[in-house]
């Protein structure tokens, strides 16, 4: 089954149901959306040139358009290459070169930078601006969704590339259909009086995430200004009733900061799904606090999209450790997890090892890169590269990327442990934990800290904070304070440009 289908089944029995907003701007109903998409489609194969299988670069940030020119793209039986709208020209310019795209759409704020990198990209032969008179001149005579199998590529998810270039998981239309499926069966029996706000990246999990929802007619929306903006947050939920949206740890502080959720109508909230980054132990209680039993943390990957594991909503208010407020939760529906040592053997409840994933919801492979796939996929499970410890009834905890684990002395150090303990300290904003190369021990821990502006917190307050909260051994032999930490485009610490300042 071609996944564009789920938009031409719910235009069917729900087409005067608003599909896609802007605040209150209504941009389509689900039967426009579903004839714009399949003119689209129309257009892509009469007027591009474009056949089954090809690949379409999406260089966009969120626009109202996004999943109408997304669904076209599967209705013509091609392939979309979303990319993060905060990448660096030169970045977009390599994707579409490895993934052999034939046609980028843009942004109107990204379509002359990406033009200007066009001598990079050989095989790209048009560039469109989106919603411009070119865009809807591609509005050709509909066509039916095309034919697709289960097994044919529908989404090129490039990962971040903390380490290096990126790399491209190909996801088919069955990974997404299952990924659809289980959310569904996991959190939230949704439907046409729903509504989702897209707070963050359309090209990533908050698209993933629209699948399902999509699938059950209900309202895609974005926020006027295009941002998490507590106010403006604050408005949208005091008028959408059923309202379920997507934080990140950073955008839940600027929430809790802002004060105002809390005062507004909490109850039409039916979802608040964290993820991106791990949450800690004081970030789950803000949720909690502000939105009640209706915030639930998950753990996925580009690999597994957005399904790996889930913490159920309702079983919040059984926990009352760090430990059980920061897990991510349970094996989602159709997800076998086990974590395992170095050679890929089980390790015992409650100690820790690399998370492994099996699953018909993982990708079938890197893009151009079989060596990779190899490694990552052995004897059908996913090799996460995540380190966990998971329990007897089989909640996950999530402890570190393996790469990150600092290995001193023969201890197992794990640097999200340490940056949760200093988080907690009044001034500390941002911080991060690399090791460094000791001649004594191996490796020992450095901690990289950032300050809130007008504060002033010394080595020698977190160094007690740490010894008051950790083992001696754990704690940091170095501070460094920054004024702010190396991040990519989606917001990760660049922990190999930290290890590599200290070298």
């Amino acid at each position: 089954m071609n996944i564009a289908s789920i938009l031409v089944n719910s235009a069917r029995t729900f087409g005067d149901r608003p599909a896609m907003s802007t605040g209150d701007r209504l941009h389509a109903n689900y039967a426009t959306m579903a004839s714009r998409t399949a003119g689209l489609a129309g257009g892509l194969r009469a007027r591009t040139g474009l056949l089954p299988g090809d690949r379409v670069l999406l260089a966009m940030s969120n626009c109202p358009q996004y999943f109408e020119l997304l669904f076209a793209v599967w209705h013509a039986g091609c392939v979309a290459v979303p990319v993060n709208a905060k990448l660096h020209p030169r970045e977009i310019s390599w994707i579409a070169q490895d993934s052999g795209a034939k046609l980028c759409f843009c942004t109107p704020d990204l379509m002359e930078a990406v033009i200007a990198q066009s001598d990079e990209m050989p095989s790209v032969t048009r560039f469109v601006c989106v919603g411009d008179v070119e865009y809807e001149q591609l509005l050709a005579d509909p066509i039916s969704c095309a034919t697709a199998g289960r097994d044919d590529l529908a989404w090129i998810f490039y990962t971040s590339g903390t380490t290096g270039r990126p790399k491209g998981a190909m996801l088919s239309h069955l990974n997404l259909q299952l990924m659809a499926w289980s959310y569904l069966c996991d959190f939230d029996q949704i439907g046409s009086r729903d509504a989702m706000l897209h707070l963050a990246p359309q090209s990533h999990a908050s698209g993933l995430l629209a699948l399902p929802h999509i699938a059950k007619a209900s309202h895609q929306m974005l926020p006027p200004n295009g941002a998490c903006d507590p106010s403006e947050l604050v408005s949208l939920i005091e008028r959408t009733e059923r309202l379920t949206f997507f934080l990140a740890p950073t955008m839940l502080r600027r929430v809790a900061e802002h004060g105002g959720v809390a005062r507004t109508r909490i109850d039409n909230v039916r979802t608040v799904i964290g993820g991106a980054a791990p949450f800690t132990a004081q970030d789950v209680r803000q949720a909690l606090t502000i939105f009640g039993p209706r915030f639930t943390n998950g753990y996925g990957q580009a690999e597994c999209p957005c399904t790996i594991s889930a913490m159920p909503k309702q079983l919040y208010a059984e926990a009352s450790t760090d430990e059980e407020l920061t897990s991510v939760g349970i094996a989602r529906t159709g997800v076998e997890i086990a974590l395992v040592d170095g050679d890929g053997n089980p390790v015992a409840t409650g100690e820790a090892g690399e998370i492994a994933v099996r699953s018909d919801i993982v990708m079938q492979g890197y893009l151009n890169r079989p060596d990779a796939t190899l490694e990552a996929i052995v004897d059908g499970w996913l090799r996460t590269g995540d380190m966990g410890v998971m329990d007897r009834r089989g909640f996950l905890t999530l402890k570190d990327r393996s790469k990150d684990v600092i290995i001193s002395g023969g201890s197992n150090i794990y640097p999200a442990e340490l940056e949760a303990v200093m988080l907690r300290q009044t001034g500390v904003e941002d911080v991060a934990v690399v090791g460094k190369p000791d001649a004594d021990w191996g490796e020992v821990p450095v901690a990289f800290v950032v300050l809130a502006p007008g504060t002033s917190v010394t080595a020698e307050t977190l160094d007690a904070v740490c010894l008051a909260n950790l083992a001696r051994y754990k704690r940091p032999k170095d501070f460094v304070f920054l004024d702010r930490l190396p991040r990519n485009s989606t917001g990760k610490v660049l922990k190999a440009e930290l290890r590599a300042s200290l070298r």
